[in-house]
């Protein structure tokens, strides 16, 4: 199979892009958001081709995955042909709804001839999806092994553009984290973050995925204080390299955080000191890990997500197949 999908969602791709297929993934010349081609900081297949844009006609595509409104007028505009109505067509939508939750209509709502693909069943219930035919298909990732030594007692923290989304991933609450237990954050544009929070938090900018994880994984704990995203897919690596995990309860994270995993609460206290106390037991730290590791190879295993999309992506193609 030939499925056309833009870079959007590194994790996400990467792990998509694992599957037995044929990915054209679109690039333009200044690698801009419509076109940023192969991912340059996390280890993507040969079988996942860069196709300039301009190209796109001259390709054989069986079915294009959208992940962002405007990515079906752009596929028509590039292919020539229009998604769900010439070309069989899914929706991935990655994010929790915004606005009038929840009440909040997908812009899909009133279409039938695309596939609308959520990624988490809280996702599912939120958004009032309308007529349009659902799927659920739960996040995979790629296990990066057991890697946890846990021998810095600090909490490790990854947020991409954490001053932007300060209220979103929960960067207002890092002081209090911090004044209990060290941090350090990974992620992008986290430069300066420490100055802005007035506390002396380390910060890891834009670190290759494999080096992240490395050292993430000798921090003793994995702190998630996201309010209000659709799953966070660092909360799984975290979890996969086998460090515990203190989590906001908001969104998916009560799912994926089964007890014994972590804690997972919505009283910044209780987090507080649940960070305190892992941070100063080794032994309980390195046991709540490994049962981490344990349940997110258990859910969020990458041949089940394969399995999924394998599944649905056949379902599509027949279904263009029947109704010609």
């Amino acid at each position: 199979m030939r499925i056309l999908l833009w870079h959007v969602h590194g994790s996400w791709a990467t792990a998509f892009v694992r599957g037995g297929h044929d990915y054209l993934v679109p690039v333009v010349p200044d690698r801009g958001p419509d076109g940023r081609g192969r991912a340059l900081t996390y280890p993507w297949p040969p079988n996942a081709y860069e196709i300039p844009w301009d190209r796109l006609r001259e390709e054989d595509v069986d079915v294009v995955v959208l992940q962002r409104p405007h990515e079906a007028e752009l596929a028509e505009r590039w292919l020539g042909r229009r998604p769900g109505r010439d070309l069989p067509a899914v929706y991935v939508e990655h994010n929790t709804p915004v606005g009038a939750v929840p009440h909040t209509r997908h812009h899909l709502a009133d279409r039938t001839d695309v596939t609308l693909v959520h990624v988490t069943h809280f996702n599912d219930l939120f958004w009032d999806s309308g007529r349009a035919p659902t799927r659920v298909i739960e996040h995979g990732v790629p296990d990066p092994g057991y890697r946890y030594t846990g021998a810095l007692p600090r909490a490790g923290v990854v947020v991409n553009e954490p001053v932007r989304r300060r209220r979103v991933a929960g960067t207002d609450l890092l002081p209090a984290f911090a004044r209990a237990v060290p941090l350090d954050v990974f992620g992008m544009k986290v430069t300066g973050l420490p100055q802005r929070l007035g506390l002396p938090v380390g910060t890891f900018e834009d670190l290759p995925q494999e080096a992240m994880h490395t050292e993430l994984a000798r921090r003793r704990v994995y702190l998630h204080p996201y309010r209000w995203t659709s799953l966070g897919l660092a909360l799984i690596e975290a979890m996969l390299l086998g460090l515990p995990v203190v989590a906001l309860a908001g969104t998916e994270a009560v799912e994926a955080v089964p007890p014994g995993a972590g804690i997972v609460s919505t009283r910044v206290a209780a987090l507080t000191a649940a960070l305190e106390d892992l941070v100063s037991d080794p032994a309980r730290a390195a046991q709540t890990g490994q049962a981490a590791r344990a349940a997110a190879l258990t859910r969020y295993g990458l041949a089940r997500f394969l399995s999924d999309w394998d599944l649905l992506l056949h379902e599509v193609l027949a279904h263009r197949e029947l109704s010609r």
